[in-house]
């Protein structure tokens, strides 16, 4: 596999990296950029290139872990008794438990299970992701305009099983690729009263797992199509998901309650239509 191959692989990850945790649809990013100029599908083939863009994002998943690694080492109870101790006597009484993430992961778990094929074979298009992205936005416009006048969750530690099946039911809307998990899901979160903050907090947390889930899962079902030539091509995107991930996210997560989310949709809806004038 030659330097410009790789090269492609990279500039994929990087795609990935920067778009992953913003509400702009990584996804759809890589498949417009795929398709558009790269054709990674002429060297991979299409169900390899499909599962690339999905199994990159682990890349962005292992940043996650990095950055939120004491609320993960929390959710598993990992921490020593020492630390549990001098947690219980400073921290607030309630926080966000493993069985929060598990509540919101399910529905998009069971929905992504019984149409992967379908979205695999039929939602991996220019033509599809325009839709996501514009109907994306559209939603984003009407969490940010009717939201409630009072924020109800400023922290994700206050987050109730009811908020978090809620949140996991928009979430998928995200299997359609465009429209953006980050999107829905923080879109959802704040209709519900939750802080931008805190809807990106859990978004983020619930990702691990559900990407790490897609990916193994993409990976099993295309095993065959795989050859050892294709391997580097997948590392590099991995290492250069992960690296810009790295940078991304705390400036994200830094900037969501600033701008909240009209200016993303603006960006989406912008986009849309300069691709539909190009591609179409």
């Amino acid at each position: 596999m030659d330097f410009f191959i790789i090269l492609k692989a990279i500039i994929l990850g990087i795609v990935e990296g920067l778009t992953e945790f913003a509400p702009v649809s990584s996804t759809g990013h890589m498949v417009i950029v795929d398709d558009m100029w790269l054709q990674s599908e002429a060297y991979l083939t299409k169900y390899v290139a499909n599962t690339f863009k999905i199994v990159i994002q682990l890349g962005s998943i292992l940043a996650v872990v990095i950055i939120f690694r004491n609320r993960f080492i929390d959710l598993l109870g990992l921490r020593s008794k020492q630390n549990k101790a001098e947690q219980e006597t400073s921290a607030p009484q309630k926080r966000l438990k493993l069985t929060h993430v598990l509540v919101g992961l399910i529905p998009a778990g069971v929905v992504g299970l019984l149409f992967d094929d379908y979205i695999d074979e039929y939602l991996f298009s220019i033509r599809t992701v325009l839709v996501g992205l514009v109907i994306g936005a559209v939603f984003m416009i009407i969490a940010d305009r009717f939201r409630p006048a009072k924020t109800k969750i400023e922290s994700v530690d206050q987050i109730t099983y009811k908020q978090a099946l809620s949140v996991g039911l928009i979430q998928c809307l995200s299997l359609w690729p465009g429209f953006s998990r980050s999107g829905s899901t923080i879109s959802g979160g704040v209709l519900l009263g939750m802080s931008h903050r805190a809807a990106a907090d859990f978004t983020f947390i619930m990702a691990v797992p559900i990407m790490a889930g897609a990916s193994l899962l993409s990976l099993a079902k295309n095993w065959q199509y795989f050859t050892l030539e294709s391997l580097p091509f997948f590392i590099a995107g991995f290492l250069s998901a992960f690296v810009f991930a790295l940078l991304s996210i705390r400036f994200f997560l830094k900037l969501i309650n600033k701008i909240k989310l009209i200016p993303f949709a603006i960006y989406r809806i912008v986009l849309a239509a300069v691709i539909y004038i190009v591609y179409f």
